[in-house]
C-alpha cells in the first residue's frame, strides 16, 4: 500500500540526457522494490512510508558517488 509520495531531484540537470548520476538514483529505488516515475524536473515514486525511508539513504549515497552534486527531496504522506 502506498502511504508516502517521494519526489526527488538529482542535480546537475542534463535536458534529455540524465547521466549516471540520475540512473544510479533510479537504480537504487529498482533495487529497494521501488517504481520510479522519471519527470521531467524529477523523479516521483509512490510506496509505503518504511519501504522509502530505507530506500533513501542508499539513493542518496548512488546520487553523490556517480556524480551528483545535489539532491533534493521531498517526501509527503497520501
Amino acid at each position: 500500500m502506498a502511504d508516502a509520495h517521494l519526489e526527488i531531484l538529482v542535480e546537475p540537470f542534463r535536458e534529455n540526457n540524465p547521466g549516471p548520476h540520475v540512473t544510479a538514483v533510479l537504480d537504487a529505488a529498482a533495487a529497494a522494490g521501488l517504481t520510479a516515475d522519471m519527470g521531467p524536473f524529477a523523479t516521483t515514486i509512490d510506496g509505503d512510508v518504511d519501504q522509502l525511508a530505507g530506500a533513501i539513504a542508499d539513493m542518496i549515497r548512488a546520487g553523490f558517488r556517480n556524480g551528483a552534486t545535489a539532491l533534493q527531496l521531498r517526501i509527503d504522506a497520501t
